[in-house]
């Protein structure tokens, strides 16, 4: 649809910029608010009387007549005060869709776009809140992708942050742990650094008299000194292979790990303050409770300011994270060695290093727009980031600095119980409990995922015991993925979620199995025409396409129930662009869900392997193909695994 659309745009325009002032981007075609008003509406009108001081309508007259015969319209006519509205030709436009390329219609935007998303405490198991996060990073990637756009996936690693360190404090002076000691521990470390990260927040809270030491800790870590630093590494890489695994049953995946200690150990921050200093972008407090600090003033308040380096000489986030930003684009003039990390499906995933790195190793970095999806709770923090590129003189760069938020992760009383978790007795009234990895709440990722997979087994022994145990274990482990992977999507990222298993894994209603059981439905259809005829499904197919059946051969309902499903299957490329454009992924779930819906009604409406006209039979079968392809596509971008069978 989208290509029809621009073809038609440019045509519009060639046949009217002599006479009207119109411009290209005039142009804009719209869907009718009813079939019955045409497919297509131009507006034009309403936008050129004033300037032409004429009525609408009468412009829309004169218009009409310079529009006749435009190729892939059947006809043209004038509704209500001014609007033109197009019929398309649809046993043309389903001929061309059904001999469209795969590409997107319009070429990318964008040199580059780096999307950093997961950015996981490398301290503990990852928890139900990072989930989201990793399937809107992922999706959004998986979306521009699919516009023809370059993406550099990042995840950020803060191996060197308080949260390390605490966990380093907790096994070297609550534990008393050598290394060698550490490293002997047994798998599921990132479950025993959860727990242990919880004692380790509740002890200091108890014992100031400890903070000093944790201190010491946090520079020499951030130094790269001593037995604190190498304890920290071992943490921080030995969790982050467990968050790589956690996020790789959810289909996630990841280009480069820049580091922490690599933007220190590099003196990127160095750099980037030196350019601040300069600019005067920050300045020395001299008195007050800031006094010793390097602050900014905040550009929209300029009462108030940010810490950017503490009295101590220790910088905040927001410090590194201005200097990342600018490496990011490019604009320090320094890069990272990189060295292989994972190698997982033919794909490497690099991280960062303050050494040199190993030989050939990629670049990364230097984008023309960075997207960094981080919780919204982040926001003051990630306009810090931007004021502080804008300070620099980077404002082109600011402008593309793109902050990707949305709300947290709660649980439902259901899934809590469903998860064995006994709330507090704060707790216990509440109507959801919100995620706290200090504090210990929440549901580890592993943990939610193993449970759903339990659960989808199930649904699949009662639906099909007669499957062997590894084909039941392996659709399970796909069902899961979708149910999560959808319900992370299908609310908007700026509404707090409130998981619930049974909604995930409900085979009805907007759910990914639902979905998943759609495209099932849809492809078991093909698969029993192959087996009843003979033939593989690409030759049947082969011959319906050649000879694109005329659509007048269907009986006037079905003929409008065709078209319908036909215009909303071409509908895909415009839902990615429109969700892409507003970060607002749940409009393409909901395509999705719309597309599953339309097409099981329409098969259970009109049989496909029961028709004995084969004219029918063959333009059944031409939407359906068409809408497997498009809800395959669709379900791909979502991140949601396709089942052959459920």
């Amino acid at each position: 649809m989208l290509r029809l659309k621009e073809r038609l745009r440019t045509d519009i325009h060639s046949r009217l910029r002599g006479t009207y002032p119109v411009e290209l981007s005039d142009v804009e075609l719209v869907s009718t608010p009813q079939a019955r008003f045409g497919d297509l509406a131009l507006a034009l009108p309403f936008q050129l009387a004033k300037k032409m001081k004429s009525s609408p309508r009468d412009l829309a007259r004169d218009m009409l007549g310079r529009l006749a015969d435009l190729e892939g319209v059947a006809r043209a006519e004038i509704a209500g005060p001014g609007y033109i509205n197009f019929f398309l030709d649809r046993s043309l436009f389903v001929a061309a869709r059904v001999g469209a390329g795969t590409g997107p219609a319009l070429g990318p935007e964008e040199r580059k776009i780096v999307v950093e998303h997961t950015n996981i405490n490398p301290n503990k198991a990852a928890h139900i809140g990072h989930l989201r996060n990793a399937c809107l990073g992922d999706t959004l990637v998986r979306c521009l992708r699919s516009l023809g756009e370059t993406v550099e996936v990042q995840n950020y690693i803060d191996d060197t942050g308080v949260q390390v360190v605490d966990v380093v404090f907790g096994f070297m002076e609550m534990e008393k742990k050598s290394q060698a000691e550490v490293e002997a521990l047994p798998d599921k470390f990132d479950y025993l650094c959860w727990d242990l990260y919880t004692r380790v927040s509740a002890y200091l809270a108890a014992h100031p008299e400890a903070l000093p030491r944790r201190a010491e800790i946090v520079k020499r870590v951030e130094h790269g000194q001593g037995a604190e630093a190498a304890m920290a590494r071992h943490i921080s890489r030995r969790i982050l292979r467990s968050h790589l695994a956690t996020m790789s049953r959810l289909g996630v995946g990841y280009d480069v790990l820049p580091c922490e200690s690599s933007i220190l150990g590099r003196r990127f921050w160095e750099k980037a303050f030196r350019l601040l200093r300069e600019r005067g972008a920050v300045r020395l407090a001299a008195e007050g409770p800031n006094a010793g600090c390097w602050v900014m003033r905040l550009e929209d308040d300029p009462e108030r300011e940010k810490i950017i380096v503490r009295s101590d000489g220790t910088v905040t986030y927001v410090g590194k994270d201005i200097a990342y930003q600018m490496w990011k684009f490019g604009l320090l003039g320094e890069d990272f060695g990189y060295e292989p990390f994972l190698e997982e499906k033919g794909r490497t995933a690099w991280i960062s290093t303050a050494e040199d790195g190993a030989p050939g190793a990629p670049t990364f970095g230097g984008a023309s727009k960075v997207i960094n999806v981080i919780d919204a709770r982040q926001a003051y923090l990630q306009k810090i980031v931007v004021q502080g590129i804008k300070a620099l003189g980077h404002r082109e760069q600011a402008e593309k600095s793109v902050h990707f938020s949305y709300e947290m992760v709660a649980l439902s009383p259901k899934s809590l119980k469903e998860l064995d978790y006994t709330p507090t007795e704060d707790d216990a009234d509440k109507t959801f409990l919100e995620v706290s990895g200090r504090k210990g709440l929440g549901v580890k990722a592993d943990d939610l995922l193993d449970r759903l997979e339990e659960k989808a087994r199930a649904e699949i022994e009662k639906r099909n015991p007669e499957s062997s145990a590894e084909a039941k274990d392996g659709i399970a482990r796909q069902i899961a993925a979708g149910a999560l992977r959808y319900f992370m999507l299908k609310f908007s990222r700026n509404s707090l979620l409130v998981f619930d298993f049974e909604e995930a894994l409900s085979f009805e209603g907007e759910t990914g199995p639902y979905l998943q059981y759609s495209l099932v439905r849809v492809n078991s259809i093909f698969r029993k025409l192959e087996e009843r005829s003979g033939r593989r499904t690409e030759d049947i197919l082969e011959g319906v396409r050649r000879a694109v059946p005329s659509l007048e051969a269907l009986p006037g309902e079905e003929a409008e129930d065709f078209w319908e499903l036909a215009v909303l299957a071409s509908q895909l490329e415009e839902e990615t662009r429109r969700s892409v454009k507003s970060l607002e992924l749940s409009h393409l779930a909901k395509f999705a869900f719309t597309l599953g819906q339309k097409s099981n009604s329409f098969y259970h409406k009109y049989p496909v392997l029961a028709e004995e006209d084969e004219r029918l039979k063959a333009l059944r079968l031409l939407i359906l193909d068409i809408v497997r392809e498009s809800l395959t596509t669709t379900l791909t971008l979502l991140g949601i695994p396709l089942p052959e069978r459920m």
